[in-house]
């Protein structure tokens, strides 16, 4: 059959109704408050990083005057525009909801956002003396004339635009802008705010936007001028590197000259306040090189990625989440020698719900452990101050062969993994940055140790980062195995990434961009013929984002033989379920709840010999073909059998947090039937933890930790 433009969803209105999905965790007043702002400011996080790279890469189509489109068949141009419309959209609900729901509400918990000019004078005495003596040293007034050129102006960067009158006869008014650097906070915080009325016990917390701040007492900072008007804005900025690896001979370098260009890319997008007066937008839209279609008009605050200040405030814990403590495996609890626990039996851990520290005491205990002659490990993305790097810096100190496989192109994190690879390089550590074209995204370490038996490979295979702070946010599965039919072949791809050897293709490894794609639709295809020959066939995959054209059609060839597919795609989904004759046996859910669903699972039935993979990829091109991934099978049938009933079949009863996708791209949040109790996945396996610690402790529940020990297998 041939697939045409009506079966295929468009990959950025896609991530469109998934930012949406966001927002709608802002919206559910069955949300603790603090919640509900944090998904605010996470709502508008990522609108930002879509404008920097996706807007940015359709603007630059549009410019060229490409017509290229997906199989949705959607020219840039139009794109654009629908773009356009559905961002206008989503961001007048966020704020509606900001304004008419979320401020109310934290106005009666106690934390107020005032506008200056409301405050009593003794307040406004004490900001004004703050803002002289601690704000206005860091503040650069620039004017913009015939003298002075208009500023660049940084991305994602909120500044003032001011228009002044200097006194002088005949003059025509100034305009003037101050940039608020990034060491400055957007909300300022107002001590011993007065009494209020709220009726919980907590004191009463206030703040002012730094915006509202300068712009009351602009008049010290243009002292002689008079103040017409002061308008906030911002500007976003094409924040997408472009590196010709092959022509740079120091890539480190090469990225870190990109990385200062950053905040000097073409403008995307401009947000100005809402009542800003035309001929100040135009002035602005003219010196950004911006077009009426990339203005868009805001109400304070312009970004909310600042209200984290408020949903993180430690005064307030009755309004966020039941607070979190991970669990353990009971085959790998705290302090217990990790090698041993392997040699007995695989291990799977699934995190947040189990703990990642595991897996830091465990290679920090290979650092110093003098039978342990090496360390290989993928480094993706990692923390700040990140404790695994540490101990490799350690181990290799301490003579141990260390290789670490950096990738420094991960977005947004490439100036944290380059000072990473630098301490790592003087430290004696091997550092690869990768293979010449792609990026490193599999997410594999391989221990070597002279056990007393014989010298033995010891992996970790996972679908997350070497990232302790992600690990108690992210949803992901990771195993630990000592078994040679796996190790053998990570020892080897190791010596793939680092350039000595070709891929010779695995047994049981898939490995992109070599055979990934083609082994996973070979299983589809599998799993398609059994079908076709009256065997029961079913796949379940849950995923990050499903775009890749092959994989879609795969998929619709399966349902049309029969196959039924359960689809877990937390974020773009380009498949269109539902579709008479096409996708009828395509159900598709997207679970959005207070972790971040990261795991990727590949389960297929296989008639009744099922085979279950966990692995780094999502099925997008640019992880089938322009990235090392790693998908990974699970062996043991103890494992398999967990993940198959006890872990799939938990996400696909969620009627509380999941949502359905409609053959028209949008999604409709399920609901139990009726009486049918509700479950969220996430909640069901916290619960299930907390149970069994009650269980093994002999504990009152009502004074139980959050989250305990997990089973064993």
């Amino acid at each position: 059959m041939r697939y045409t433009k009506e079966h295929f969803i468009n990959r950025e209105l896609s991530w469109l109704e998934f930012n949406r999905r966001v927002l709608e965790e802002a919206q559910d007043p069955t949300q603790p408050l603090l919640e509900r702002v944090k998904f605010l400011s996470i709502f508008s996080s990522n609108l930002d990083e879509f404008f920097e790279i996706r807007v940015a890469g359709i603007k630059q189509q549009i410019a060229f005057g490409s017509n290229d489109a997906g199989p949705d068949e959607i020219l840039p141009q139009e794109l654009f525009h629908k773009i356009q419309t559905l961002v206008h959209s989503l961001e007048h609900e966020m704020y509606t909801l900001w304004k008419s729901e979320i401020c109310p509400a934290l106005e009666k918990a106690g934390i107020f956002i005032e506008k200056v000019n409301h405050l009593k004078k003794t307040e406004k005495a004490r900001l004004r003396k703050y803002l002289k003596e601690e704000i206005f040293p860091v503040l650069t007034p620039l004017v913009v004339d015939a003298a002075h050129p208009f500023p660049q102006i940084p991305n994602k960067l909120i500044s003032l635009l001011f228009e002044l009158e200097t006194g002088e006869s005949n003059s025509e008014t100034t305009l003037a802008i101050v940039q608020l650097p990034r060491v400055l906070p957007r909300l300022i915080p107002l001590e011993d705010f007065g009494s209020s009325s709220s009726s919980n016990s907590v004191k009463p917390v206030g703040y002012v936007y730094l915006t509202d701040l300068i712009a009351s007492f602009a008049q010290d900072l243009f002292p002689g001028c008079e103040i017409k008007s002061a308008y906030p804005f911002r500007v976003t900025r094409n924040s997408d590197l472009y590196i010709d690896e092959e022509e740079a001979e120091n890539l480190l370098r090469t990225i870190e000259l990109s990385l200062r260009k950053r905040n000097r890319g073409d403008a995307v997008r401009l947000q100005v306040l809402r009542g800003m007066p035309e001929h100040l937008c135009q002035f602005l839209l003219k010196n950004t090189k911006l077009q009426e279609d990339d203005l868009y008009f805001c109400d304070l605050p312009i970004n909310m990625q600042h209200l984290n200040t408020i949903a993180f405030h430690p005064a307030f814990p009755h309004l966020r989440d039941r607070p979190f403590t991970p669990g353990y495996d009971l085959a790998l609890p705290p302090r217990c020698n990790t090698f041993e626990a392997i040699r007995k039996q695989d291990i799977l851990l699934h995190h947040p719900y189990e703990s990642f520290d595991g897996i830091v005491e465990w290679i920090q205990s290979a650092a110093r452990d003098p039978s342990v002659l090496a360390i290989k490990i993928t480094l993706y993305r990692t923390s700040g101050d990140s404790p695994i790097v540490s101990s490799l810096i350690e181990a290799a100190e301490n003579g141990k062969q260390v290789t670490a496989v950096v990738e420094i192109k991960a977005r947004f994190d490439e100036q944290n993994n380059i000072q990473w690879a630098k301490r790592l390089e003087d430290a004696g550590v091997n550092v690869i940055y990768g293979v010449v074209g792609l990026k490193t995204h599999c997410k594999t370490m391989l221990i070597v140790k002279r056990d007393r038996d014989k010298l033995r490979m010891y992996a970790h295979l996972s679908t997350g980062n070497y990232h302790p702070t992600t690990a108690r946010i992210y949803t992901d599965i990771a195993l630990l195995t000592c078994c040679e039919e796996i190790t053998s072949e990570v020892a080897l791809l190791f010596n793939i990434l680092t350039g000595v050897t070709k891929y010779p293709g695995f047994k049981n490894l898939m490995v992109a961009p070599f055979d990934l794609a083609e082994r996973l639709t070979g299983l589809i295809e599998r799993e398609t013929q059994h079908a076709r020959e009256g065997r029961p066939a079913r796949i379940i995959l849950k995923l990050n984002s499903l775009v890749d054209e092959t994989m879609i059609k795969s998929l619709y060839d399966a349902s049309r033989a029969g196959v039924q597919i359960d689809l877990i795609v937390r974020g773009i989904c380009c498949l269109r379920p539902g579709i008479k004759g096409v996708s009828e046996n395509i159900n598709v859910i997207s679970i959005v709840g207070r972790f971040l669903e990261h795991s990727r699972i590949f389960y297929f039935h296989n008639a009744g010999d099922p085979e279950v993979f966990l692995g780094s990829a999502d099925l997008m091109p640019r992880n089938l073909y322009r990235r090392v991934e790693v998908v990974f099978p699970i062996l043991c049938p103890e494992l398999k059998k967990h993940i198959t009933e006890e872990i799939l079949p938990v996400f696909l009863a969620d009627r509380v947090k999941a949502r359905k996708l409609l053959p028209d791209g949008t999604y409709i949040r399920l609901k139990p039937a009726p009486g049918e109790k509700a479950k969220a996945a996430q909640l069901t396996f916290r619960e299930q933890i907390r149970k069994q610690n009650v269980c093994l402790s002999g504990s009152d529940p009502r004074n139980s930790r959050e989250l305990t020990p997990l089973r064993t297998v």
